[in-house]
């Protein structure tokens, strides 16, 4: 949400699914037009329909067509993101800012095009070889927020019938009190626990 403010203009959410945050980016940004992209085999949403389907090659914009480029939650699930980041940088207009949140720690899902859990790292090292500037990439949720992340995937995911019902009961006050007193670390040094990162990057003004 702190990144929020600095969107503007025409943005486009690719990797949209049910666009779950365009009610909240056009109340609290100067976005002036939100599009949604999605893959043509991504999953179906009843309620919202994405603007615009796409093969997963080539963007259905001319260049430098947006201010603003979103993917949540989106670049685990891209087999090759030097394609695809190079299409982001290419349909923003110069000076434009993509921003992305990945997950760290998290189970499998939309399996089999689940393929990365990126480190911090390994984001900055893509994005400087496709060639974004400005590289800004925080932590999200550190130890506490992470043990909280595994109980409550262990009740959901794991558990089942009547053991589920009563440690849900059990756990969710525990949950509530880790995600509370949760610290993200400020910094990324060894050890440090994170349960997804994000972030943003600007396409260079040649």
């Amino acid at each position: 949400s702190s990144s929020i403010p600095l969107f503007s203009g025409k943005l486009l959410d690719s990797g949209c699914g049910s666009m779950p945050y365009r009610n909240l980016i056009l109340s609290n940004s100067a976005v002036t037009n939100y599009i949604g992209l999605d893959i043509e085999s991504g999953l179906n949403y009843e309620d919202t329909k994405p603007d615009y389907l796409w093969d997963g090659k080539k963007m259905p914009f001319d260049d430098a067509t947006f201010e603003v480029v979103i993917s949540t939650e989106v670049l685990e699930h891209v087999s090759d993101p030097n394609a695809y980041l190079t299409e982001v940088k290419r349909v923003l207009k110069p000076g434009g800012l993509f921003f992305f949140t990945v997950p760290f720690l998290m189970s499998l899902h939309e399996v089999p095009h689940d393929y990365y859990r990126y480190t911090p790292f390994a984001l900055e090292n893509i994005f400087n070889k496709v060639g974004f500037t400005d590289i800004k990439v925080k932590p999200m949720g550190g130890y506490n927020a992470a043990m909280g992340q595994m109980l409550g995937l262990w009740v959901n995911m794991y558990l089942w019938g009547r053991k589920k019902k009563i440690m849900r009961i059990i756990a969710k006050p525990i949950i509530a009190y880790l995600y509370k007193n949760d610290k993200p670390p400020v910094n990324f040094k060894k050890s440090t626990m994170i349960v997804g990162l994000a972030g943003t990057v600007i396409k260079p003004i040649l």
